[in-house]
C-alpha cells in the first residue's frame, strides 16, 4: 500500500494527492451522515389502516391547528363599547320635533274645516313625519294614529310629549346596547301602558313614539376592539406536532386529519427534499476549509502531510463504522448504548502518529459527526450530548498520551479518559429533566469507563496494522526497537563496541537537539543506534573499532579505504531493509553523511595523483532529507571531532561545533530539507552544551601514598 501510495504521489504531486485525500474525507463523511439527515416516508393510504404507530421525526408547525385556535381566542374576545353621552338630549330633541310637527298641523286646524281638509292635513303631517324615518328603526304612525294625536286638545299634546320625553330620557340614562335594545323599548311601552293619565285613543301612537326615541347608547369601538383582537390572536403561541409526537398507532385508521399532519411532518412518499442535502454538503464544506487551516499551519512534510490525511480518513472511517453498529444496535436496548463508543480512539492514534494539531481536528470531525449520526431516531437532528461526550473524551485522549512513548503511559491514558468519560455522564444526567433509575445510572458510568478501556485498547491493537500499512513509526514501537536486546543492536554491540559507544554518544547529542527545534527527538535517538550497523561487516576498518591493533588503512591505497568507508552507508540500509526495520532507519542510514567529501582519503590520493576526481570521494547519498536527519549528521561528525579532541575544553567544542555545522552548510548538506539558520545555532548550543556535560573537567584524586604522605 505504501508503495502505490509513493508512486501515485509522485506520478500526480502533492498538490493533487492532498486534493484526492481531502475529497474521499469529506465524501466519506457526506456518504455516512446522508441517512441521517433524511427524513424517514411511510407509504400510507387514506381510510386505511396504518401498518405501524408512526411518529414524526421533526418539530413543525400545524397551521391549520394554529389557525384554529387563534380564531376561538378570537371568539372569546368581547367587544369594546363606548358611552354616547348626547343620545338622551338628541332623542328627546327628536320628540320635541315630531310633537312641534303636530302641534303646528293641529294649529291649522279649525271647527269649521271639512273632512277631506283634515285628510289632507294628516296626510302632509304623514309626510313630515316619515322623514323622520331610517332604515333600522323608522317612526311608523298610521293615518288613525296621527287622527286620534291631532283630535286631542293641545294641552294633554303637550303633557304626553313631557311624559314621553322623560321616559326616554330615563332609559337612555342607562346603557343601551343593541341586544339589550329591545328590552328597554319593552320597559318603556309597559310604562306607559301602566300610565292611566295617558288617553287610551292616543296609546298605540304613544308606545311607537316611545319605542322610536329609544335608541342605543353604546356602540362598539372598532379600533380597540380589533386591537384586542389581534392581540389575542398574537397570544396563541403555534400549535406544533412535536418530534416523537404519535401521529398514528398501528391498526388506526388514517383519516383526512392524521393524512393531513402526516404530509405536514413529511412523512409521505413524496419528492426528496434537498434542503438537508444542502445543509450536509455545508457541514462537509467547513470540515474540508478546517482540513485545508490545519495543513496550512503543520510544520509535517509533504509524505508526512499524506500519510496524516490517509490515517485520518481511515480512523475516520473505522469511527464512522462503529457509530453506526452502535446505532443500529440501539433499538434493540431501552437505555441509550452511544456511550460506549470509544471517544479517544482516533484521537490518540492520530496524536500518536503525527502531531497534537491534526489529533485535535480528527476529535472535531469525529464528534460532529457523532452528533449527526447518533440522531436518536429523528432526522436531522444534532445530539450535543453525544457529540460533547466524544469531544471531551477525545480531547482527554489527545493531550494526556502526548506521543505516547510506551504502554504504561497509553494505560493511564486510557484510564484517564475513562474518568473524563464518566465524569461528563455525572453532568449529562444531572442537567437532564428526565429522571434516571439507579440502574440506569450505573448502567450509563460502567459504559463511560468501558468506553476509555476500549480506546486503549483498540489503540493498542490497531497501531501495529497502522505501522504496518502506511510505514510509520509509533513512540511504542521505537521504544520496542531501542531494547538492546534487538538482535542488531546485539549485533553492534557485539561486533562493533566501539561503534556501538559512539552511537550512543550521537544519539545524545541529537535527542537532545531535535527536542530543541520541535523534531521527533525519539525518533532521532532510536535511529542513531542502527545508523552505523553497515560497519559491522568490516568493523576494523573503523577507527574506534581499533582497540591495541594497528590500522589496515597504512597498508591500503587511497582508493581501497575510500570504498570499504564508503560502502558503510550503503551496506547499513541493505542490511536494514533486509530485517524488514522502519524505512526512517534505512533514509539514515543512507543520508546521515550526505554528500559530502572523505577528506583525508581524498587528500591522500591526490597527494598520489593531483588529478584525482573529487566526487569518486563523496558518499552516494542523498542529502539529508528531513531536519531529524540533518541534526544527526551534524552529531555524527561532532561526536567524532570531539572525542578525537586531547583536552576538550569549552570553547575548543563551541569552535568545532560552529566550524562543522558552517562547513555543512558550505558544502550544501542542508539543502534538501528544512532546517532554518535558527534552528541551526539552536543545534549548535544544545550539542555544544550537552558536550560540555560529557567531557567536563574532573578532579583528579591523589593515590593511597600521596595522601598518606600528605597526612604524615
Amino acid at each position: 500500500m505504501l508503495d502505490k501510495a509513493r508512486r501515485l504521489y509522485d506520478k500526480a504531486g502533492y498538490k493533487a494527492v492532498i486534493a484526492v485525500l481531502t475529497l474521499l474525507i469529506g465524501v466519506t463523511i457526506y456518504a455516512f451522515l446522508v441517512q441521517s439527515v433524511t427524513e424517514d416516508t411511510y407509504q400510507v393510504e387514506l381510510f386505511k389502516l396504518s401498518e405501524e404507530t408512526i411518529r414524526s421525526n421533526k418539530t413543525v408547525e400545524d397551521p391549520v391547528k394554529t389557525e384554529q385556535e387563534r380564531v376561538r381566542a378570537e371568539n372569546e374576545i368581547a367587544p369594546s363599547y363606548q358611552f354616547i353621552d348626547e343620545q338622551a338630549a338628541n332623542q328627546s330633541a327628536v320628540i320635541e320635533s315630531l310633537f312641534g310637527y303636530i302641534l303646528d298641523a293641529k294649529e291649522s286646524v279649525d271647527d269649521e274645516k271639512k273632512p277631506a281638509d283634515i285628510e289632507a292635513m294628516v296626510a302632509e303631517l304623514g309626510e313630515n313625519l316619515r322623514l323622520m324615518e331610517n332604515s333600522e328603526n323608522g317612526l311608523r304612525l298610521t293615518d288613525d294614529m296621527l287622527r286620534s294625536l291631532l283630535a286631542l286638545p293641545e294641552k294633554d299634546l303637550t303633557s304626553l310629549k313631557e311624559k314621553l320625553k322623560m321616559i326616554v330620557e330615563d332609559a337612555l340614562e342607562e346603557p343601551v346596547r343593541d341586544v339589550g335594545l329591545n328590552g328597554a323599548r319593552n320597559a318603556a311601552e309597559l310604562e306607559i301602558r301602566g300610565d292611566a293619565s295617558i288617553p287610551a285613543t292616543v296609546l298605540q301612537p304613544a308606545i311607537a313614539i316611545a319605542r322610536f326615541g329609544i335608541v342605543p347608547t353604546e356602540t362598539i369601538n372598532e379600533d380597540l376592539t380589533e386591537a384586542q383582537i389581534d392581540q389575542a390572536r398574537k397570544s396563541i403561541e403555534p400549535t406544533k406536532i412535536l418530534q416523537g409526537q404519535v401521529l398514528v398507532q398501528e391498526g388506526q385508521i388514517i383519516d383526512r386529519e392524521v393524512f393531513r399532519q402526516l404530509e405536514l411532518a413529511g412523512m409521505t412518499e413524496q419528492k426528496d427534499n434537498i434542503r438537508p442535502m444542502l445543509g450536509l454538503l455545508l457541514f462537509v464544506a467547513i470540515i474540508i476549509l478546517l482540513l485545508f487551516m490545519v495543513l496550512a499551519r503543520s510544520k509535517m512534510n509533504e509524505v508526512t502531510k499524506v500519510r496524516a490525511l490517509t490515517v485520518t480518513w481511515v480512523v475516520t472511517t473505522i469511527s464512522l463504522t462503529l457509530m453506526l453498529l452502535v446505532n443500529l444496535l440501539s433499538d434493540n436496548f431501552d437505555v441509550t448504548i452511544a456511550f460506549l463508543f470509544p471517544t479517544a480512539l482516533a484521537s490518540m492514534i492520530v496524536r500518536i502518529l503525527f502531531d497534537e494539531r491534526t489529533a485535535v481536528y480528527t476529535t472535531f470531525l469525529i464528534g460532529t459527526s457523532a452528533g449527526l449520526m447518533m440522531e436518536g431516531g429523528y432526522a436531522s437532528t444534532l445530539q450535543m450530548d453525544i457529540a460533547l461526550y466524544i469531544l471531551f473524551g477525545g480531547l482527554a485522549g489527545v493531550f494526556l498520551i502526548g506521543k505516547g512513548s510506551d504502554r504504561n503511559r497509553l494505560l493511564w491514558t486510557s484510564l484517564s479518559v475513562a474518568i473524563v468519560n464518566a465524569l461528563f455522564i455525572g453532568f449529562y444526567l444531572l442537567i437532564s429533566q428526565t429522571q434516571y433509575s439507579m440502574g440506569e445510572v450505573g448502567f450509563y458510568i460502567v459504559t463511560a469507563l468501558l468506553s476509555g478501556l476500549l480506546s486503549g485498547a483498540l489503540t493498542f491493537g490497531l497501531m501495529p496494522f497502522f505501522e504496518t500499512a502506511f510505514g510509520l513509526l509509533s513512540p511504542i514501537r521505537l521504544i520496542e526497537l531501542s531494547n538492546p536486546n534487538h538482535p542488531l543492536l546485539k549485533k553492534i554491540l557485539t561486533e562493533t563496541p566501539g561503534t556501538y559507544h559512539h552511537s550512543v554518544m550521537v544519539a545524545n547529542l541529537a535527542d537532545a537537539a531535535c527536542e530543541e527545534i520541535g523534531a521527533n527527538g525519539l525518533l532521532a535517538r532510536v535511529a542513531c543506534y542502527y545508523h552505523d550497523i553497515g560497519k559491522t561487516i568490516r568493523p576494523h576498518y573503523f577507527i574506534e573499532n581499533q582497540m591495541n591493533m594497528m590500522n589496515p588503512h597504512d597498508h591500503l591505497p587511497p582508493d581501497k579505504s575510500r570504498d570499504i568507508i564508503l560502502s558503510h552507508t550503503v551496506e547499513g540500509a541493505e542490511l536494514l531493509r533486509k530485517h524488514k526495520m522502519p524505512k526512517e532507519f534505512v533514509d539514515v542510514a543512507m543520508q546521515h553523511h550526505g554528500t559530502s567529501l572523505l577528506k583525508f582519503f581524498y587528500m591522500k590520493a591526490k597527494e598520489l595523483n593531483p588529478h584525482t576526481d573529487e566526487k569518486s570521494y563523496r558518499y552516494e547519498g542523498p542529502k539529508p532529507q528531513t531536519r531529524e536527519i540533518a541534526v544527526i549528521s551534524v552529531a555524527d561528525s561532532v561526536e567524532a571531532a570531539v572525542r578525537s579532541m586531547k583536552e576538550p575544553t569549552p570553547e575548543k567544542i563551541e569552535k568545532l561545533v560552529g566550524a562543522i555545522i558552517e562547513d555543512k552548510v558550505k558544502d550544501g548538506q542542508f539543502n534538501e530539507c528544512d532546517l532554518t539558520m535558527k534552528e541551526l545555532v539552536t543545534i549548535k548550543r544544545v550539542m555544544c552544551e550537552t558536550l560540555n556535560g560529557i567531557f567536563h573537567s574532573r578532579i583528579e584524586y591523589p593515590s593511597e601514598k600521596e595522601i598518606k604522605e600528605r597526612i604524615g
